[in-house]
């Protein structure tokens, strides 16, 4: 397996943004293959790469459940097993330089333990054949809790700069420890920082959460308009201020 980079926080710090540029900063460094994969339920990664998703994993579990529960089988004489991994390549979108696996969710109701376990071991089986993996997680870290990963290289938790944001990325550091996740590397990126500057209360949040700061990215006007004009994220200026930050983030990493 390749390289692991998971990152993790709450809604509404810019996670997602920021997991997209830190995709396009490795493409653009010709640090690739990549496969991204967005753990999050409220999955939008698509979204700032610029890409379409025609399906997703959530939506391949419940097809398979639904084949089984109504009697109609699986199509070409196909296993339960050899079916799902014919369905998980077709939900591989492939972009410039990685592809993208979207979980999704599960709505239907069922046992999926079954069709969870070898969706498991085929993305264990995919993330081989990549230099990097890249999780864009939701803030309880289900995908990781899950074990889909076995060992992950660097944990970036964002936050914004307020200090309910701080904490609740302190819980996150806690909860990593409690799943006994194998993580090597966990940083702390401050996301939306008024002039790339943090307030002496939030340093003081940050030391007392025993969080380890790598870096802090600043309020990004650009952010604003790109979203608002439906332009993805990684067709921002090099100069701009949330790529030069993430590049002199990743610039600190040693992969």
């Amino acid at each position: 397996m390749g390289y692991t980079i998971a990152v993790a926080g709450k809604g509404g710090t810019g996670k997602t943004s920021l997991t997209g540029l830190l995709i396009d900063n490795l493409v653009k460094k010709g640090e690739k293959p990549i496969l991204v994969v967005d753990a999050d339920a409220n999955a939008n990664v698509n979204e700032v790469l610029g890409l379409e998703v025609d399906t997703t994993i959530g939506e391949i579990r419940e097809e398979v459940n639904q084949r089984e529960i109504s009697g109609n089988g699986f199509p070409g004489g196909m296993t339960k097993a050899q079916y799902l991994k014919y369905r998980l390549n077709t939900a591989i979108t492939e972009g410039d330089g990685y592809d993208l696996l979207v979980m999704g969710r599960s709505e239907g109701q069922g046992c999926y333990c079954y069709v969870n376990g070898v969706l498991r071991e085929q993305t264990d089986s995919l993330s081989d054949s990549y230099k990097y993996l890249v999780i864009d997680n939701e803030a309880g870290m289900e995908h990781l809790s899950r074990k889909t990963t076995k060992h992950i290289d660097t944990l970036f938790l964002v936050s914004d700069c307020s200090r309910r944001s701080i904490q609740a990325v302190g819980r996150i550091k806690d909860l990593v420890k409690e799943l006994n996740l194998k993580v090597s590397n966990m940083y702390l990126i401050v996301n939306k920082a008024p002039k790339g500057e943090l307030h002496e209360g939030i340093k003081e949040e940050i030391k007392l959460q025993g969080l380890d700061l790598i870096g802090v990215v600043p309020v990004d006007e650009m952010i604003y308009e790109y979203d608002s004009s439906g332009i993805p994220l990684v067709k921002l200026p090099e100069d701009s201020k949330s790529k030069l930050a993430i590049k002199e983030i990743l610039s600190k990493i040693e992969f």
